[in-house]
């Protein structure tokens, strides 16, 4: 997938002038691995891994974009993965076959991307 980070999202995760400039131009691929409610996410974005392995409606500790470690349920509602983190809100709706939606929300900052199947 294609990710952009945009200067509103880059500040609410309060990353530095230097890490947003950065950021702007990057790809990343998404690996999703699903065993019953129990999923593995694996983000990698240039060098840096970031893996998330979490079971549905169980806290879990995730890792955020920064690296710091937040305890979180992942909730599912249909084909939509819910959760919070550090006021946050992420939903991951899975469109089609071929079509993921991430969407991130703080207050009326809404981040949103895309990701086609490769």
């Amino acid at each position: 997938c294609d990710l952009h980070i945009t200067e509103a999202l880059a500040l609410t995760q309060c990353l530095p002038d230097d890490l947003i400039e950065k950021g702007k131009d990057i790809k990343s691929t998404s690996e999703i691995e699903q065993n019953g409610d129990h999923f593995k996410v694996t983000v990698t974005t240039g060098t840096k891994v970031l893996v998330n392995s979490f079971t549905v409606g169980q806290e879990a500790d995730l890792e955020t974009l920064t690296g710091e470690k937040i305890k979180s349920v992942v909730m599912k509602e249909g084909n939509k993965l819910k959760v919070t983190l550090k006021g946050i809100e992420s939903v991951t709706e899975l469109v089609d076959g071929n079509t993921l939606v991430n969407t991130l929300t703080l207050g009326n900052i809404i981040y949103k991307r895309t990701s086609k199947r490769v």
